[in-house]
């Protein structure tokens, strides 16, 4: 029986790329984004589209139903769906670091309630959650970006031993560097929010060091591998890492001080 499977954020990036791929590799995929035009390259190599805002619930809920009432079951959640508004802490205003906040873990979160009930009644499912090595360090200037992945590796690890007797795996995917539109995204709202402010000099700095490492980071294809491979385990780990210094900067994290961490990263803005 194929496994059907919904991903969030299938638009562009990790999220479109892993929406073909496992397509491509028998699964029946639905790709769900706010931004539905962008979704016309999936519905041509046959992903099942689906119009799906993370922030508007009557959005995910008749989201999930759409899926039942076609399908009779979902097997694998792939919550990917987010962004990263980059900015001081001090200048982002709280209205922006709540959207940031409600799209990358909020939305995540009620889709795994409305998934739930009904990998729980096939004793059956997957969720996989898309965090980011920032869910593990922060680095200046993302910090409500890295408040929503940390938030969603906490959320996870409570999540995986809630639902275990049902026969549901939890996963974690911690994606470093990967050449998709975010890192775009992330810079342009630092130049715009920081980039004339008190943290000027350092702005600069920070967006050099992104541009610098651009010709090293690999595409997509690495996390949509990485997810098929997680979800095919038949006991899959807790956490998978992929892309540009994803495991040599985890490893650095477990062996190093706050303090040395803090200069390591700090170095990278000389």
């Amino acid at each position: 029986m194929k496994k059907i499977v919904l991903i969030t954020g299938a638009s562009a990036g990790i999220g479109k790329e892993t929406a073909a791929f496992l397509q491509k590799n028998g699964y029946i995929v639905y790709g769900a984004a706010r931004r539905t035009d962008k979704l016309k390259e999936l519905e041509q190599l046959n992903v099942k589209t689906l119009a799906m805002d993370v922030t508007d619930d009557a959005s995910m809920i008749k989201g999930i139903k759409d899926i039942i009432a076609a399908e009779g079951r979902l097997d694998i959640l792939i919550n990917n769906a987010g962004f990263g508004s980059y900015g001081a802490i001090e200048d982002v205003t709280i209205e922006n670091a709540r959207y940031q906040l409600e799209v990358n873990i909020f939305g995540a979160a009620r889709l795994i309630q409305l998934a739930l009930p009904h990998m729980r009644k096939q004793q059956f499912g997957k969720i996989v959650n898309i965090s980011s090595i920032g869910g593990k360090f922060a680095m200046p200037f993302g910090g409500w970006y890295h408040a929503s992945k940390f938030a969603i590796e906490g959320l996870s690890d409570s999540l995986r031993n809630e639902v275990r007797p049902f026969g549901i795996d939890v996963i974690v995917v911690e994606p470093g560097g990967i050449k998709t539109e975010w890192g775009d995204i992330a810079m342009d709202s630092l130049v715009k929010v920081s980039g004339e402010t008190a943290y000027k000099e350092m702005v600069v700095k920070m967006d050099k060091s992104f541009k610098e490492i651009d010709d090293k980071i690999p595409g997509p294809e690495v996390i949509a591998e990485l997810i098929k491979k997680a979800i095919e385990a038949k006991k899959p780990k807790a956490r998978y890492a992929a892309g540009y210094l994803a495991k040599p900067l985890l490893f650095m994290r477990r062996i190093l001080s706050d303090g040395l961490m803090d200069k390591m990263i700090m170095s990278r803005m000389k």
